[in-house]
């Protein structure tokens, strides 16, 4: 990994679960993590909501 390629991210992990945990309401959500595949990268872009580039992920 090069200096150009280290990221700050916006968030704070306080505790690991099995789920995503909105910590206002309560409420939890069911997560899977999986493999990103290149025919992934169809589906997962910008003009779909997506905010991450997971093109340079990937690459």
């Amino acid at each position: 990994m090069t200096k150009k390629d280290i990221y700050k991210l916006g968030f704070e992990i306080d505790k690991l679960t099995d789920s995503i945990l909105n910590t206002i309401s309560g409420d939890s959500f069911q997560t899977e993590v999986s493999l990103l595949t290149k025919s992934d990268l169809k589906t997962i872009t910008k003009t779909r909501g997506w905010l991450f580039n997971w093109r340079h992920e990937f690459n």
